[in-house]
């Protein structure tokens, strides 16, 4: 069952929306919210959903991992944390439908790293990002690192967690952090709407595109073309393919000058 105490689940119509609920503690990302959130994952709402929005209630996004539960641990029981909660973030990322963060408020360390997992991130104008892992003696390491080198190229990426303080959402936007900044209060609106466009295009192709997409960074030139062209067989038979040509002919015919010689 979902802790819907850490983790709201709820579905609008084609869209899944999981809210990160510990505003007291600006949602800071514990082990219990992350159990309860790969719980949500897994959970009926999400899997029959089309698209998938994540937000945090009340003041923030995410303050990021909580810290105080590092402060006795060892290297196994780090190793063994990333086996298991740690390992939602990269499940949440691996999610074959569309995700949209929300964001609003800070967005910080393990919170902004949950943002990166997301397909999009619509950021409201309060929001806040910060990576301050080097600062206190560790770095990022529920992905970070990697997607924003792939997001924003390695000098980008180093200036980020190396330099900056903080970025505001006009400049996360400038620099190619978040897809869109929105007036404050809006981000989840905007997210929602976002995500019900999403969710009315055919799910397979959406799938395939978005597993293909994140696919190229780690691929040949040859292997992307394949990639790109065993997706293309699989889905040119589908309904949903047939269905558009169908269309697209039978508009052809319909209008002026087409379909007779």
């Amino acid at each position: 069952m979902v802790t819907e105490e850490l983790i709201g689940v709820e579905r609008r119509g084609e869209v899944c929306i999981l809210t990160l609920r510990r505003p007291d503690k600006l949602n800071a990302l514990s082990y219990a919210v992350e159990e309860a959130l790969a719980e949500a994952l897994a959970s009926e709402k999400l899997c029959a959903s089309r698209a998938i929005v994540i937000v945090g209630e009340g003041r923030a996004f995410s303050a990021g991992a909580d810290v105080t539960e590092f402060r006795d641990a060892t290297p196994a029981s780090i190793l063994a944390y990333y086996r298991a909660t740690g390992a939602v973030y990269e499940r949440f990322a691996a999610l074959p439908q569309p995700t949209v963060a929300a964001i609003h408020g800070w967005c910080v360390g393990g919170g902004l790293e949950l943002a990166l997992a997301a397909d999009f991130r619509v950021a409201d104008e309060s929001a806040r990002f910060k990576l301050p892992e080097v600062a206190i003696g560790i770095i990022p390491s529920s992905g970070g690192t990697h997607r924003l080198v792939r997001l924003l190229g390695t000098a980008r990426a180093k200036e980020l967690v190396l330099l900056r303080e903080r970025v505001d959402a006009a400049e996360a936007f400038r620099i190619g952090l978040v897809t869109e900044v929105v007036a404050t209060g809006t981000a989840l609106e905007r997210s929602i709407e976002l995500a019900e466009g999403l969710a009315t295009l055919p799910a397979l192709a959406l799938s395939l595109a978005k597993e293909a997409i994140d696919a190229m960074a780690e691929s040949s030139r040859d292997a992307g073309l394949l990639i790109e062209r065993v997706a293309y067989a699989a889905l040119a038979q589908t309904p949903d393919a047939q269905g558009a040509v169908e269309e697209f002919l039978s508009g052809q015919g319909s209008s002026d000058g087409g379909g007779a010689a």
